[in-house]
């Protein structure tokens, strides 16, 4: 196994959209249509198997100081080499590199973001414009057990 990453380009959304579908589906990653990711497209970070993508993730920037981790997933069948660690220690290098502050997640795997320095924080902290931009879109809203967790940088 020969994991490259990259910054998601145009010609990538129909990868990103087959390889997230069920997580979409079970409502444990909220849905984006192909033009949210196009706008988003330089928030993107990719994995590779040769030409195979196996996983992604965004660094969504809420404010000068805050962004925050966004539809992470990893292919089941490459799940536990680090695919997953390697790509938000990606964005989070990225994140440092344009001055952030803080770095936040949404998650349902707590333990995973724990074990990269996130610490939680309680739900009611996390900025307004989130939940009404991003939130309400998800099939658990207003009955949320998502974990907020933050890594300060």
């Amino acid at each position: 196994m020969a994991i490259t990453y990259r910054k998601a380009l145009l010609g990538d959304i129909s990868a990103m959209q087959a390889l997230v579908a069920p997580q979409v589906e079970d409502g444990t990653i909220l849905v984006r249509s192909d033009d949210e990711l196009a706008t988003n497209i330089r928030s993107y970070i990719l994995a590779f198997d040769r030409k195979k993508l196996v996983g992604f993730t965004a660094l969504h920037i809420h404010s000068p100081d805050l962004a925050e981790i966004r539809s992470l997933i990893v292919d089941a069948a490459y799940r536990g080499h680090g695919i997953g660690a390697e790509l938000v220690s990606l964005a989070v290098e990225e994140g440092r590199s344009l001055g952030l502050e803080r770095i936040l997640a949404l998650t349902y795997a707590s333990a995973f973001f724990e074990k990269l320095s996130f610490t939680e924080i309680p739900k009611e902290s996390l900025p307004e414009h989130k939940i009404w931009a991003d939130c309400i879109k998800c099939k658990h809203f207003p009955v949320c057990n998502e974990i907020a967790l933050v890594k300060t940088l």
